[in-house]
């Protein structure tokens, strides 16, 4: 039983490391650029070890989004002050590191759908996601009436980093303190 249980965590082990391997490389070179040979080097894996997590392109693809989709929300949330207006403010800076370290290139969700916008899985779960930060938005401002404009000045930033840079984050992070502070003196 031990070593079924050793052979299970070596296995889980590799599949989470050609997992964060996919990441890095879609969010690196994108989606169009890498061959299955390129992504199976830049995991360091056989074709065959490859195949055998992710049995095709937009299943590697799919299991990068929703490996950086934990990631993503695990590191909004890390050190979060408690819900309101400074726990939003809070995401928006956590969001120019994000951008800054992670994805200089744009949100690689959106980039996903841009590449594929007929692939069902990829879809639902680029829809996953967007829906997940909605809701986590909605929480930490304690303000579902304003969930949606808060979502959408998030996704301006994200869409709007590769040219704007942190200036995104400077304009937003106005516009949200005004939204979020009107009628409140």
């Amino acid at each position: 039983m031990g070593s079924e249980m050793c052979i299970r965590d070596r296995v889980y082990m590799l599949k989470e490391q050609i997992t964060i391997s996919l990441e890095h490389t879609f969010s690196q070179y994108g989606f169009a650029e890498p061959s299955v040979a390129e992504l199976k080097n830049a995991c360091n894996v056989s074709l065959r070890t490859l195949y055998k997590h992710y049995p095709s392109k937009e299943a590697m693809i799919v299991g990068a989004l929703a490996y950086r989709h934990q990631r993503y929300l695990t590191f909004l949330r890390n050190e979060s002050p408690l819900p309101g207006v400074e726990a939003v403010l809070h995401i928006f800076d956590k969001l120019e590191c994000w951008m800054e370290k992670f994805a200089p290139h744009g949100c690689l969700s959106m980039n996903a759908i841009s590449a594929f916008p007929e692939n069902l899985l990829i879809n639902q779960a680029v829809v996953k996601h967007k829906k997940d930060v909605l809701e986590l938005l909605g929480q930490q401002s304690q303000r579902s009436d304003m969930a949606d404009t808060i979502f959408l000045i998030h996704e301006g930033v994200s869409n709007a980093w590769p040219t704007m840079g942190e200036q995104a984050v400077i304009s937003a992070k106005k516009a949200l303190l005004t939204l979020l502070t009107e009628g409140k003196s």
